[in-house]
């Protein structure tokens, strides 16, 4: 089995696919925090950027936001994750998990143990040393924080997220490598090779199973390597956006983060994005960390 430090391309299609499979996906919450409104929604002014980080914001202003994953399940290949929400132990002590850095960034954060995926998985009657496959939209801590409770798992990460979250300054760039620092089956994503194609409004995607029923789309910006999933649910799309827009507004009003690795490849991205809803108005679009959103959502589709 490949090491983190030694991670190996992904082959794909997975075996498992079907024609004309529709995928089942259950939102899972596993908890929130807070933060400041001009982290989500660019201010304007030269007090922009401190405001941005909590500075002089009064905190009943601040933003109640959900950390969130995914559970799916494909009629050939069974159940799968889309990213892991936060680990079991950042409701005890978020330091242990989160890092001392991260942690601070985090304010407010509720979290019951039983919140946890893999709490949640248990109560569906799912072991979480029996998921197979997760999709990584991003290594950043919120999003990667409980990879150690799936240690059967392949994961999918895209080759230039693996690079990002491993280079020296990833933990100035909100990834803790200790999260993903273990000796599992990572496979690296190439979305400038030959598998790689255009779908729909998306200039590069890879077709997970082979039969159009899950689709890692690219949508760099947020981070380097960020991505998104299609998925094919009966009678609709869906597309988990991940960290690509955080709200809706950023959807509706182009309305940008304080922060991104690439303020241009985000803008193409959030465009590719914006022409997808266009084009597929039924469409389930689920942005990151839009608790509005979020509770609008059904228990499974």
């Amino acid at each position: 089995m490949p090491t983190a430090a030694e991670p190996q391309r992904a082959t794909l299609p997975i075996t498992g696919g079907r024609e004309d499979a529709k995928v089942r996906l259950w939102p899972l919450m596993c908890a929130t925090a807070k933060g400041p409104p001009g982290w989500f929604h660019r201010e304007s002014g030269r007090m922009a950027g401190a405001r941005a980080l909590g500075i002089r914001v009064p905190r009943d202003e601040w933003i109640e936001f959900p950390i969130v994953a995914f559970l799916c399940e494909h009629p050939g290949f069974g159940h799968f994750m889309i990213d892991t929400g936060f680990h079991s132990s950042v409701a005890v002590d978020p330091k242990q998990n989160l890092g001392r850095l991260s942690s601070l960034a985090f304010k407010d954060i509720k979290m019951e143990p039983s919140q946890a995926v893999s709490h949640q998985l248990r109560a569906r009657g799912i072991e979480p040393g029996g998921i197979k496959l997760v999709l990584m939209t991003h290594l950043h801590v919120d999003h990667a924080s409980a990879i150690s409770e799936f240690p059967a798992a392949t994961f999918l990460v895209n080759r230039r997220e693996w690079d990002a979250a491993t280079e020296p300054r990833g933990s100035m760039r909100g990834y803790v490598p200790r999260q993903f620092d273990h000796a599992f089956d990572y496979r690296l994503l190439d979305f400038d090779s030959r598998e790689s194609e255009s779908f729909a409004s998306f200039g590069r995607s890879l077709d997970v199973f082979g039969d159009g029923s899950v689709r890692m789309v690219s949508t760099p910006g947020h981070t380097l390597g960020h991505v998104s999933v299609v998925l094919r649910l009966k009678g609709r799309e869906a597309l988990i956006a991940g960290d690509a827009i955080y709200t809706m507004r950023t959807l509706t009003d182009s309305a940008l983060p304080r922060m991104m690795a690439d303020e241009h490849v985000f803008r193409r991205s959030l465009r590719e994005i914006q022409i997808y809803a266009e084009q597929t108005p039924e469409a389930l679009i689920v942005p990151g960390h839009d608790m509005s959103a979020w509770n609008a959502l059904e228990p499974v589709y």
